[in-house]
């Protein structure tokens, strides 16, 4: 069996989206999934992450882990999905020794945190049982806490979300082993010898194996203790391993639509499409007065019901409350609405919150700042002199990833 050593490149125990229990002893859950009673505990949860392929069928000298999508490399977005799952302890990525230095930089360009690293083995089952290896705190070095369930997900499956992990966590705990599922897109036939067809499946009562997959710990650490050789060599499906070695039968979760692989060249195109739609879902309108009848609160009334497919919320941000700190979390456009006051103390501290928040070195935040004034008590080229800090800011911003804009309008008390 191949052992490899295992390092810790980044703070352990931090959760990205600031939610409480990071890294900690989990919370009861309140809510219900997978058939469990609100309130389940699920113990301590970590993640295994194989990612030491080459990228073959993508056809591409870089493997595929490691191919940009929107100037970031997509294990990137991988780890910032399961980054966001705060009951999910430690997260061990198997990468090859060439590309350990590699994964090193993006753990640190991109603020991942929780992150430890263990060397791959030259196959997928190889590789997976090198992470377990340093989970069961089997290899020197390793800090790692042996968990009570494991995840293993596919490094190239980016778009995974908390609901999906919960179900096959919580299946998993109850079964023993568990894992996503989804229908048959195509036929599957078999050829005979001689190339011509042999039979075919029935579609409706077959499904497609897909990740994530979860397990007791103990029960997937005996079946790769336990297997063969041509396993580790040739074997892919983990659940096939705890049925075959532990005779534990999984629990099928069905799965969503999300879950596909990035296998081919083409898949990188799709995956910047839903990345792109993704992050365009949601707009977050921040005001500088809690007053209900403000032009800021009409404002959001309006984009709610103009927008119906984007999700529209606001926050309130002035000198002495509104904690924005505590709201944002994966919104990437914002209006700040300033009425009256014309000072960029206020947006500043939205343009600094967002900054510390790491949401920048992301993908490009974009923040609309919009000035309402009464141009009968000032006259428009006064108010236009005393907002040329907006392009001065706007400049400033650009470099941190926050593209800024402002926006001028005449709101006069005096209109009915």
């Amino acid at each position: 069996m191949e052992s490899g050593p295992c390092s810790r490149p980044a703070e352990p125990r931090h959760c990205v989206s600031g939610r409480a229990g990071a890294g900690l002893a989990f919370p009861a859950f309140p809510l219900s999934a997978a058939g469990a009673e609100p309130g389940s505990r699920i113990g301590t949860v970590a993640a295994v992450l194989p990612a030491g392929g080459c990228g073959e069928r993508m056809g591409v000298r870089t493997p595929k882990q490691f191919c940009r999508v929107l100037e970031r490399p997509l294990i990137s977005y991988t780890l910032q999905a399961m980054e966001r799952v705060c009951w999910i302890k430690d997260i061990v990525v198997t990468v090859t020794g060439e590309n350990m230095e590699a994964m090193r930089s993006i753990i640190q360009r991109y603020g991942h945190k929780r992150i430890s690293l263990a060397e791959a083995g030259a196959t997928r089952h190889r590789s997976i049982f090198n992470g377990l290896k340093a989970l069961a705190e089997d290899q020197p070095g390793c800090e790692l806490t042996r968990p009570e369930v494991v995840i293993i997900h596919d490094a190239v499956r980016p778009f995974v979300e908390e609901d999906i992990l919960l179900r096959v966590v919580l299946a998993a705990k109850e079964h023993g082993a568990a894992g996503a599922i989804r229908p048959l897109v195509s036929t599957v036939v078999s050829p005979s010898a001689d190339g011509h067809l042999d039979h075919s499946l029935d579609r409706a009562k077959h499904r497609a194996s897909e990740m994530p997959q979860a397990f007791h710990f103990d029960v997937i650490y005996e079946a790769y203790q336990k297997c063969s050789d041509f396993d580790l060599e040739f074997g892919t499906e983990c659940l096939q391993l705890a049925l075959k070695y532990c005779h534990r039968k999984a629990k099928l979760v069905e799965g969503t639509p999300d879950l596909w692989k990035v296998t081919y060249k083409q898949d990188l195109c799709a995956a910047e499409a839903m990345i792109k739609e993704k992050i365009s879902q949601e707009i977050c309108v921040v005001v500088n007065t809690k007053d209900e009848e403000s032009v800021g609160h009409l404002l959001e009334e309006v984009l709610r019901n103009e927008l119906n497919c984007i999700k529209v919320t606001s926050t309130v941000l002035d000198r002495t409350s509104g904690d924005i700190e505590n709201f944002i979390d994966q919104c990437y456009s914002f209006i700040c609405v300033n009425v009256v006051s014309s000072e960029s103390r206020e947006t500043r501290k939205l343009l600094s919150i967002l900054e510390e928040s790491s949401l920048p070195l992301l993908y490009p935040v974009v923040v609309v700042l919009v000035h309402c004034f009464d141009f009968t008590v000032v006259p428009l080229a006064q108010k236009m002199e005393n907002l040329v800090w907006i392009r001065e800011l706007a400049k400033e911003a650009k470099g941190r990833n926050v593209l800024l804009s402002g926006v001028l309008l005449n709101h006069s008390q005096r209109l009915e």
